[in-house]
């Protein structure tokens, strides 16, 4: 039969859960998208004369 944990592991687990979470979620908004092999030329714009 499982015996039951204290509050204090509970709360310990559930914040150090927490932590992970959030430093999993900043490693992600970090990474950023990956460069193009090959930069794209420039683009022209096109002048009208008035």
């Amino acid at each position: 039969m499982l015996d039951r944990t204290s509050p204090t592991q509970r709360y310990a687990r559930g914040i150090a859960a927490a932590v992970i979470a959030v430093a999993t979620l900043l490693l992600a908004a970090n990474a950023g998208p990956a460069r193009a092999a090959e930069p794209e030329p420039p683009q022209q714009q096109v002048q009208q004369q008035s």
